[in-house]
């Protein structure tokens, strides 16, 4: 099946001997189809048992009718006539975009969603779930839309294909007849019912304020919800990681020096980062693991077992090693720290300062590599030993 387009309404109230140019127009009593059966005939033009309704000619490579709109589709930048949707097995009812538009019978609805994502895109860093969201999307742009992104000429990829459609339109079947029209529509209708009838506690869990994510609300599983947050929390709070070469841990003068991520918020004073669509997963998992403690984030202390030793694979996640070129720090602790931006032309902003922090209390306690032997012997991970 080369066509992913949903045909356009064509009236379906007359007939066309198969094989001739022309077709009858269309009466006043004209009846409509989601069908658009068309096939091409031996001397271009367009014929069909129940439609077209519109008096075609041939010129050139391209069938044209008198109304200005083409009997068949633009295949990739070229005129190609409809393939039998029998043949094909196409079926264009209820064939919409994730925004509940239908493909192409609204051309702006086509690039409407993937806008929406592209603006999400450029204003946050979360953003390879937006990519995924536009990928599907991409199955609604016709092959007029794309055409201009291949390119053109004898031998070339739009050539090819649309030699390839016209073999498989010569070896065309006749098209369905009307009783197995309607009973396709009737599937159609009752599988369009279903779904609206299913989705209904799902448009409410949509409304709600406490919602459910990636959940399924019937046995059948056909209409669930998806998504990465029900809700976002109004307070960011951040996890800062610290060492210090000093012998005891404990005493005033010891000095702590941060360890800075790539993206994530640290020092106040580093400009916020756009780093989308890349997607440090590393900086993400501090931040969900500032929400709730490091017992239920055990990899957070398997990490500064690895700061401890100065590992390299673990130091290549971060932006800055405060321990670099020297002896690995002898303690590391986690920090809570709740951020919030600066104010423009305030106190803080005239220092440099992007972000104002305010500590909220340690995340875990100091710990040295001999604390953490038998944590991570209990765990079977490797003890870290320095490089």
């Amino acid at each position: 099946m080369r066509h992913n387009r949903c045909p356009t309404l064509w009236p379906t109230s007359c007939t066309a001997p198969r094989g001739g140019s022309t077709a009858s127009r269309p009466s006043a009593t004209t009846s409509w189809s989601w069908w658009c059966p068309f096939s091409s005939s031996s001397d271009g033009g367009c014929a069909s048992s129940t439609g077209p309704c519109r008096s075609c000619s041939s010129s050139g490579s391209a069938a044209r009718v008198d109304s200005g709109r083409r009997c068949g589709t633009r295949t990739l930048g070229r005129e190609e006539p409809e393939l039998d949707p029998e043949r094909s097995g196409q079926l264009v009812a209820l064939d919409v975009t994730l925004k509940g538009q239908p493909c192409t019978r609204l051309p702006s609805s086509k690039a409407l969603g993937a806008s929406v994502q592209v603006v999400l895109i450029i204003s946050g860093n979360l953003s390879f779930l937006n990519w995924l969201t536009i990928v599907p999307s991409l199955a609604c742009f016709d092959d007029a839309t794309l055409g201009a992104l291949f390119p053109s000429g004898p031998g070339r990829l739009k050539d090819q294909v649309l030699k390839i459609q016209e073999e498989e339109t010569r070896g065309a079947s006749a098209p369905r007849t009307r009783a197995g029209s309607v009973a396709r529509g009737t599937v159609n209708l009752a599988l369009g019912i279903l779904v609206a009838w299913l989705s209904i506690p799902v448009v409410l869990n949509l409304l709600s304020p406490r919602q459910v994510m990636n959940s399924s609300f019937n046995p059948l599983r056909i209409v669930n919800t998806y998504g990465a947050f029900g809700s976002i929390t109004r307070e960011r709070t951040e996890v800062i990681l610290q060492g210090t070469a000093s012998a005891n841990a404990s005493a005033p003068d010891s000095a702590w020096e941060d360890y800075e991520f790539k993206c994530k918020p640290g020092d106040p004073r580093r400009r916020p980062c756009l780093i989308s669509p890349y997607h440090h997963r590393l900086d993400w998992l501090m931040w969900f693991a500032a929400f709730q403690t490091y017992e239920h984030n055990e990899w957070i202390i398997h990490l500064a077992g690895k700061l401890l030793a100065n590992d390299a694979q673990a130091l290549s996640l971060l932006a800055r090693n405060p321990f670099e070129g020297r002896d690995p720090p002898r303690w590391v602790r986690g920090e809570h720290y709740r951020y919030k931006f600066s104010r423009p032309g305030g106190r803080h902003a005239a220092e440099g300062k992007w972000w104002i922090r305010r500590r909220l209390g340690p995340y875990f306690p100091p710990l040295s590599r001999q604390d953490l032997r038998g944590y991570f012997t209990s765990r079977q991970w490797p003890y870290p030993e320095p490089e």
